[in-house]
């Protein structure tokens, strides 16, 4: 029999949700058949078989929450009964022509995960990193040990074939073994005191357990909180301008059924802005700074149970009609948690817009890998100086938190000046 593993559909997937099955046990399956439904922290997403037979065991019930990534959840037998020879799930294509891998197999020749000497044609073992960079080769049931008794392999040497780690060097490896005082102290979590502890007593609350979303959105958001040196901007734009462009635009849309919004004039603002500042349009890395060829602007999309951040690629070529319709068609598939991982991971830099709810201004938390997110209030009449005169005038807040890595004071303050200027004159934008 050969195992059917829990897809990883993203980069950062570690569990998800087995939503629900579309075989049973007995269905004989082709590669392209949906088996499953796998629901990750942002979207649900079709799993597909890659080899024929047929399903003889299901592993994992649908509807079971935090699953692993690689943990068995069904078995697959080739259509003579014996084990397929390499099966794997993969994810819907985003594109229709590339495939996502999401899982490997292992037949009952390998059960063990030893068998030092690898078949003619067969796969190399599997490799992971070293702390300088190459690559650790080891047997599956090594892996395995090694992870139980908390041994590191790096510190292990490999008698196998081509220096390949087996069962009997672990032997003689204490537990622990390589795993350096800062290393054990990095792995442990903080520690987070009861609501009891707090003074909450029990019985005084209604516990809603964290879904994978949130537990997502926590664990990035106090890594960039934590992890990222930031700092605000804030600079105020009259949209006098803009709200009397906005009506000429729909006027002109209208007899299509098309309507842009305040939040595309932004996009597009923000995006022609990073095309002129392309010092803003950038991403820190450990090897250096990434400098993007173009303006991927994500815009953050309220959902149940959490927040989404959808892109726009290539903003600054796009039209605002274009924008509108796009950004309108995201926002919709993210309330329904239908987008694709390529439709919500990476971007260059975020626009989170409060304006609608009435709020006058905030900041907020940085998108790694991104070097700037905007943070937009609401447009409101407020009492402005023209010419020395007192004036009144529709006024937008706007706070820009930046990577200090790679976006600093100067650069920042360069990127709202031509925001502003593009936002208090549309006209601009369109030059």
């Amino acid at each position: 029999m050969t195992d059917i593993l829990m897809p990883a559909l993203s980069p950062t997937m570690e569990e998800g949700v087995l939503a629900k099955w579309h075989v049973k046990v007995g269905d004989v399956v082709k590669a392209g058949d949906v088996i499953a439904e796998i629901e990750t922290d942002k979207a649900t997403m079709e799993v597909e078989a890659v080899d024929e037979g047929e399903i003889t065991d299901i592993l994992v019930a649908e509807g079971s929450e935090n699953v692993k990534v690689n943990t068995p959840i069904a078995r697959l037998a080739g259509e003579d009964g014996a084990a397929s020879p390499s099966t794997a799930s993969r994810s819907s294509s985003p594109q229709g022509g590339e495939e996502t891998p999401a899982v490997a197999s292992k037949s009952p020749a390998h059960a063990s995960g030893e068998g030092d000497q690898p078949k003619a044609g067969g796969r190399a073992p599997a490799a992971s990193a070293k702390p300088d960079g190459g690559r650790i080769f080891a047997s599956p049931l090594a892996r395995r040990l090694a992870a139980q008794g908390n041994i590191d392999l790096a510190a292990v040497k490999g008698t196998g074939p081509h220096g390949r780690i087996v069962k009997r060097d672990l032997e003689g490896a204490e537990k622990g073994a390589g795993k350096s005082a800062a290393a054990a102290s990095a792995a442990e979590p903080r520690k987070v005191q009861s609501l009891a502890q707090m003074g909450i007593p029990d019985g005084s609350y209604d516990l809603i357990p964290l879904d994978g979303m949130r537990k997502a959105i926590a664990r990035r958001l106090t890594d960039s909180f934590r992890d990222v040196p930031h700092f605000p901007l804030t600079i105020d734009c009259r949209i006098d301008g803009l709200l009397a462009a906005r009506a000429k635009v729909n006027a002109l849309l209208e007899k299509d059924g098309g309507k842009v919004s305040v939040n595309d004039f932004i996009i597009k603002a923000s995006a022609m802005a990073l095309k002129a500042v392309p010092e803003a349009n950038a991403s820190y890395s450990p090897e250096g700074i990434a400098m993007h060829h173009h303006a991927d602007v994500a815009m953050a999309v309220a959902i149940d149970g959490g927040l989404i951040t959808p892109i726009i690629r290539k903003a600054e070529t796009k039209s605002l009609s274009q924008i509108a319709a796009e950004s309108k068609d995201l926002a919709k598939r993210a309330r329904d948690r239908k987008l694709k991982p390529d439709e919500f991971q990476g971007g260059t830099f975020s626009v989170s817009n409060l304006g609608m709810f009435g709020i006058q201004s905030f900041a907020s938390i940085i998108n790694e890998p991104q070097g700037a997110i905007m943070s937009v209030g609401a447009g409101e009449p407020r009492p402005v100086v023209v010419d020395g005169q007192l004036a009144v005038a529709t006024v937008m807040t706007v706070t820009l938190t930046c990577d200090h890595r790679v976006v600093d004071g100067a650069i920042g303050a360069k990127f709202l000046q031509v925001f502003k200027a593009m936002i208090e004159d549309p006209v601009t934008m369109l030059a």
